[in-house]
């Protein structure tokens, strides 16, 4: 048992180096952020896909995960989601046609959160579209970063260039306010599902829809028509290990019983 305790002990550490990727492929919900211009945004979810469809300027919606909320976020593994709506019917290089865009939400460690955001209409973040998305932390590193919601006294890291990256936060926690009292200056956009806006019901991951202004409707007739959306990190999943060490530790007490006949024998 010494040897297979030792065995044990050897492959935590090693996945504790090197990290495993925990993948969640059906860990995100759709919701409403915002209603506007009379209405609200359409959530249609039929066949695995779901549409979302943004009709006036104000409307809001997203996918949300809470996957790997915990993790820092520069421990991002995989993110990714299939755009499947025609989108020939908007301008090359328009919001619409790169859509969807990201919302982190992140906490600096003391109690403040902001969210973290890219814009897909930036020139330097398009060619990482390809009917929807599969990023790596790695994609998103020196990719602009905008933050928004920031409270008074949320640490900011120090700026490496004329603006911030994803890289910048590479050690902030992915976590979202669940239950954090409001704040002033908290946006009506801010990605939390309004129907639980009063507890900032949220998620750490986010896919978002719609905008303040009117750059990233969808039409009336057809809206973001969306699949696989997909969220994984690089922190060792616990349970991984339980069950390896399990295994060899069965393995163990099935060899020294062995040996322990042949000597008998």
């Amino acid at each position: 048992m010494r040897l297979t305790t030792t065995i044990c002990l050897g492959v935590l550490t090693t996945a504790v180096l090197i990290g495993t990727a925990t993948n969640s492929e059906a860990g995100f919900v759709s919701f409403v952020i915002r209603e506007d211009g009379g209405g609200s945004p359409t959530i249609l979810t039929t066949g695995g896909q779901t549409e979302f469809t943004i009709s006036q300027a104000g409307q809001k919606a997203a996918l949300g995960s809470s996957d790997i909320d915990g993790t820092k976020l520069g421990e991002l593994n995989r993110l990714s989601i299939d755009r499947h709506d025609d989108i020939s019917r908007f301008t090359a290089g328009s919001g619409p046609a790169v859509a969807p865009y990201l919302n982190f939400w992140i906490t600096d460690g003391a109690g403040k959160y902001a969210v973290l955001a890219n814009e897909p209409s930036n020139g330097a973040f398009q060619p990482l579209y390809s009917d929807g998305y599969d990023l790596t932390f790695a994609d998103l590193a020196n990719q602009t970063a905008k933050v928004f919601e920031a409270p008074n006294g949320f640490a900011l890291p120090t700026m490496t260039g004329s603006s911030y990256t994803f890289a910048d936060f590479a050690d902030y926690t992915i976590a979202p306010p669940n239950g954090v009292p409001e704040w002033t200056g908290l946006g009506s956009g801010a990605p939390i599902v309004l129907s639980g806006r009063s507890a900032n019901e949220s998620f750490g991951v986010n896919w978002v829809f719609g905008d303040s202004l009117a750059n990233y409707l969808s039409g009336s007739s057809e809206g973001y028509v969306v699949a696989n959306a997909l969220v994984s990190s690089t922190v060792p999943e616990p349970s991984s290990f339980l069950i390896a060490c399990f295994g060899l530790a069965v393995a163990g007490v099935g060899l020294r019983r062995r040996r322990a006949k042949s000597i008998q024998d």
